[in-house]
């Protein structure tokens, strides 16, 4: 009977140990969740501080709900145009190969598009892929006035180019930028365009999404998606607000099927950089403010450790030198919430957010650094060429004969755009007659990393360690993050290997 109390009260005792224990383990998962809500409820806080947004009102009525779009559509029709180019093809008669230098025959390519004009004295924006390679572009207005057109400033990477049409003296309809920061999902819009050459259309939809990047057709920004019906023909027309605001530039659809036609998925470029491009126009180069530092996306996992509820920021891994972000305090391990108030999703995010921000202004940085949210004063700086590209031309004797390539810099990758890090060696052109050609290793945008397993640094690293005498040479390349190690055993073998990830 004893021994049978002396268990119950043993096991008594494990039961309200084993309850204290949980209790703890409770309590400080409860302390750790409670200190993760805490820090970004501070950066939020931080955040909304910095970059205060305005009062939005939903509508108060059906009558408000029902109003007419057309003093909206009428407002800014006249500022949006139709654009017709036409572009000399040759092709070669494949039924004769031996005289096929004689049986060139040209034909001329018509394609259709549309732009809106930004400026009374002629000035016209539309995207590059709409008059790229054109040798004839004609303007056309909402009253049927044409203009022939000249192109004066464009930019493959932002998709985006400028007009120059002379209308004698009269004063064009010019539409006005708005703040596409200020778009929200939800917002009604309106697109004007050119659909299909059927002739100047609106539609109406809403914004489905901001900030959407990974599209396909552009590294260097976001998106705005909207559910607006637009079509081939639309590119380089307006996205309107209901304010008749120009928010976007209508670029991209995603199609299902065969005929490419609209399912409601349709990408704007941004007014704001919109504005960034149209500063560039008068030096003839874009520049965009340089941040100096490299980071990653968060994970479920690094946004915990870091006391944050979900995964947004970005984590910086690494800060230039004397760059913008190490005057401003930025550190390795930091992460970069927000900039002047707007949430930054991940490195993209804020590349495009400071992209946006003009060359010798500043921003705030909100960053969360060891569970606490703090704000950073960025000063914004053009990014330096340094090293000096040096752009090299690969001797014959290796795999890599005849390619270009050159030292990476905070200004050229910039200028190459896809997110390159700012040091190392790029290949910057692979000639189509290059041996590397036939092999599809390197491409322009590859990193070449290492030779033989020396570590290239620089492009005189790299010719340095190129031996014609070599049997066997292996480098080492990083295409979009991705290693690759590629073996060329002379005159003819080579082969490429992806490396897993350390």
């Amino acid at each position: 009977m004893m021994k049978a109390i002396a268990m119950k009260a043993k096991a008594v005792a494990l039961v309200a140990a084993g309850l204290a224990g949980g209790l703890t383990l409770a309590l400080s998962f409860n302390s750790a969740n409670n200190s993760g809500t805490a820090a970004a409820q501070q950066a939020s806080e931080l955040a909304r501080e910095a970059s205060p947004e305005p009062a939005r009102a939903i509508p108060g009525s059906a009558a408000e709900v029902t109003l007419s779009f057309a003093p909206v559509a009428q407002r800014a029709q006249p500022s949006v145009v139709n654009i017709f180019t036409a572009r000399v093809v040759r092709q070669r008669n494949q039924m004769s190969p031996f005289f096929s230098v004689f049986d060139s025959q040209p034909r001329v390519a018509n394609s259709l598009g549309s732009g809106v004009i930004v400026d009374a004295k002629g000035l016209v924006i539309t995207n590059n892929h709409v008059v790229q390679g054109a040798d004839q572009i004609i303007v056309a207005l909402a009253d049927r006035r044409e203009y022939p057109a000249k192109l004066i400033f464009s930019d493959a990477r932002l998709d985006l180019a400028l007009l120059q049409v002379y209308p004698k003296g009269a004063a064009l309809p010019a539409a006005k930028l708005g703040d596409s920061d200020r778009a929200q999902v939800g917002d009604l819009v309106l697109a004007i365009g050119n659909p299909f050459g059927v002739g100047q259309t609106v539609t109406q939809g809403i914004v489905s999404a901001v900030a959407r990047t990974g599209i396909g057709v552009s590294d260097a920004q976001f998106f705005i998606q909207t559910d607006a019906a637009i079509n081939q023909g639309n590119s380089g027309g307006a996205l309107l607000a209901m304010n008749g605001e120009v928010v976007g530039i209508n670029s991209a659809i995603l199609t299902g099927g065969r005929d490419g036609g609209s399912i409601g998925l349709g990408f704007a470029i941004p007014s704001n950089m919109v504005k960034i491009f149209l500063r560039a126009a008068d030096s003839g180069k874009l520049v965009t403010a340089w941040l100096g530092a490299e980071g990653e996306a968060l994970t479920s996992e690094t946004a915990l450790q870091a006391g944050l509820d979900r995964p947004t920021g970005m984590l910086v891994t690494g800060v230039s030198g004397n760059s913008p972000a190490a005057r401003a305090g930025l550190k390795p391990g930091d992460i970069v919430y927000a900039v002047d108030g707007k949430e930054v999703l991940d490195p993209s995010s804020l590349r495009y957010r400071i992209a946006t921000q003009p060359v010798g202004e500043s921003v705030t940085l909100t960053v969360v650094r060891d569970g606490t949210a703090k704000n950073l004063q960025l000063d914004l700086a053009a990014p330096p060429e340094i090293p000096a590209r040096q752009v090299t031309q690969i001797p014959a004797g290796n795999i890599l004969s005849g390619i270009s390539v050159a030292n990476l810099s905070p200004a050229l990758a910039q200028e190459l755009g896809a997110g390159l890090p700012e040091r190392g060696v790029v290949v910057v052109e692979v000639p189509r007659g290059a041996p590397a050609a036939m092999t599809g290793f390197p491409r322009p945008g590859d990193i070449v990393e290492s030779v033989n397993g020396q570590p290239v640094r620089s492009v005189n690293d790299l010719a340095g360690s190129l031996d014609p005498r070599n049997v066997q040479t292996v480098f080492g390349l990083n295409r979009n993050g991705q290693r690759v190690e590629c073996q060329f055993q002379a005159p003819r073998s080579f082969g490429c290997r992806a490396l897993q990830a350390a």
